[in-house]
């Protein structure tokens, strides 16, 4: 209860005027938001742009961000050519205080979904509102990655093997579900 007030609070503070009307009823604010806090999901490999046969991925993806719009929870992908790009990336964000997740099936541990969305808030608060979620390409984190996961953060979304791009949109969902179990929807029953 305390964090999600100190959420409240988080996400006021970083709103600013963005137009002001005066007319017969007064003055009225309108509000843009700038987010409190920021989430990358770094992955190896191409986004594609032509879709294919992965388009319904992206489309799904999509949904679950417009949905994260209001929540005040900025999610960004960043991809990367090769484990080199993606290794230099996450170290810069460790380096910065950023909290890291990587996400692996054999290190991970799998969670419910309600231990997800209070891990995913005490990660963004021991990170400084900024978390990093790392997903291998085909043949999974690098070495250097591996050897992080398994004496830090590790998370797996199951037993089972998905490819890249369904894991990223996969995980999309579970950071939806947990902004929405931290604000006691309906969507999680």
């Amino acid at each position: 209860m305390r964090m999600e007030k100190q959420t409240r609070h988080l996400l006021h503070q970083f709103q600013i005027p963005r137009q002001v009307h005066h007319g017969s009823s007064g003055r009225q604010k309108l509000f843009h938001r700038l987010y409190a806090m920021d989430v990358k999901i770094r992955i190896v490999g191409k986004k594609k742009s032509n879709g294919g046969d992965q388009k319904w991925l992206e489309d799904a993806y999509s949904v679950y961000k417009k949905r994260l719009t209001p929540s005040g929870l900025k999610v960004e992908t960043v991809w990367h050519k090769n484990d080199e790009d993606l290794l230099k990336n996450v170290n810069a964000d460790a380096s910065k205080g950023h909290a890291v997740v990587y996400l692996d099936p054999a290190i991970g541990k799998s969670c419910t979904s309600e231990k997800f969305s209070a891990n995913m808030y005490r990660w963004l608060t021991e990170g400084g509102s900024r978390l990093s979620f790392v997903i291998g390409g085909a043949d999974g984190l690098p070495p250097e990655l591996k050897t992080a996961a398994a004496s830090g953060r590790a998370l797996s979304l199951s037993e089972l093997t998905f490819t890249h791009q369904f894991a990223r949109t996969l995980l999309m969902e579970q950071i939806y579900r947990a902004t929405e179990i931290k604000k006691g929807s309906g969507y999680h029953k």
